[in-house]
């Protein structure tokens, strides 16, 4: 028994939800036989990959849907052992190079030379190239970033890059020179609930239109959230109600009474307590960028004009230094404890003002 959200994920171009005027330009990309290098952006559960898929489908027919787990090891110069797993048909390979830290140059480079000097077993049925897909381009190390514009140039005749990313803004411009950029916006809100509506109906049940909303509000325009939130309210209660509660995911609510906590008292013993809680959130694997937001978007409401904007160009600082280094834990940290002291500060002004 498979989720909705994989149970009813389109395999071809035509059976898109939204953005159908962009699906018929990717159809006539492909139409040729031969595209370049794509750069595809856009946020989290917009239907990034869903795309891609569609359009290799489209590429090389029922054949890349046949998929098979690799893992593979690489040595790095230094003689470090580094492994790493992929997906992979016949035609195409998937892999996260940003899964190995520091070492993704390594994996991009050893990648990209394996299945560039593969050929393919009958060229004449078949497509001169095969597909690489790296995802969470914008993770990469500049390094890795630096060396894949090197690579995509030398094997561009055996094979194509599809680069996956939320955001275009770490992916250097050397490397979006050499790639035609494809902006998935995320789906409106009127989308998101006639698709609910529409897979419920496959599923043989009956969705208010409110609550179809109310959910697609909640997942804040994330197509993929929206639907396993839709799944989790049949499992919670059905026939549905207009009037139903969605629940939220539990790292969500546990970060905002984090972010409350902060706001309540400035300490060295509260600053404990929430590096505790931030441990514990890293530990189940929330990235550290998305606890950064979060902390942010819950902090500052509790702030008035002038603070605001000292707290978000303070995050901005940290968020900054958050990608540049390793230990998240120490970004996080040092945001919470800046911010701890400008509330204190402010607060001590404004009692002193008062009194």
């Amino acid at each position: 028994m498979s989720l909705w959200v994989d149970k009813y994920r389109p395999t071809n171009l035509s059976k898109l939800d939204y953005h159908k005027e962009q699906a018929a330009h990717i159809k006539k990309l492909v139409a040729s036989g031969d595209f370049p290098h794509l750069l595809v952006y856009g946020p989290s559960g917009a239907g990034k990959k869903t795309r891609i898929m569609c359009l290799l489908r489209e590429l090389y027919g029922a054949g890349v849907e046949k998929l098979r787990m690799e893992h593979q090891s690489f040595v790095t110069p230094s003689k470090k052992k580094l492994e790493i797993s992929t997906i992979a048909s016949n035609y195409h390979i998937e892999v996260n190079p940003s899964d190995v830290g520091i070492q993704d140059r390594v994996v991009i480079q050893e990648i990209i030379k394996t299945v560039a000097q593969s050929n393919q077993i009958d060229t004449s049925q078949q497509k001169d190239f095969k597909v690489i897909l790296l995802t969470e381009t914008d993770r990469l190390t500049k390094d890795a970033q630096h060396a894949l514009r090197r690579t995509m140039e030398k094997y561009m005749g055996t094979c194509r890059l599809i680069l996956c990313c939320n955001s275009t803004s770490k992916v250097i411009p050397a490397i979006r020179s050499r790639c035609l950029g494809i902006r998935v916006p995320a789906p409106k809100i009127e989308e998101i609930s006639k698709i609910l509506v529409t897979t419920c109906k496959k599923e043989g049940l009956n969705l208010p239109s409110q609550l179809a909303t109310k959910i697609a509000e909640k997942s804040n325009r994330n197509l993929r959230r929206a639907l396993l939130m839709c799944e989790a309210c049949r499992v919670q209660q059905y026939p549905f109600s207009a009037d139903q509660s969605v629940s939220e995911p539990d790292w969500e609510v546990y970060l905002r009474e984090t972010a409350n906590m902060i706001v309540q008292q400035q300490s060295p013993q509260r600053l404990l307590e929430v590096r505790q809680r931030i441990y514990e959130l890293l530990t189940h694997c929330i990235p550290a960028d998305i606890i950064m937001k979060g902390l942010l978007k819950e902090v500052v409401a509790n702030c008035d004009g002038q603070l605001k904007t000292e707290i978000t160009q303070v995050a901005a600082f940290y968020e900054h230094r958050l990608q540049m280094g390793q230990k998240e834990i120490y970004h996080i940290e040092a945001f919470v404890a800046k911010f701890m002291s400008i509330y204190k500060h402010f607060l001590d002004e404004s009692m002193g003002e008062f009194f």
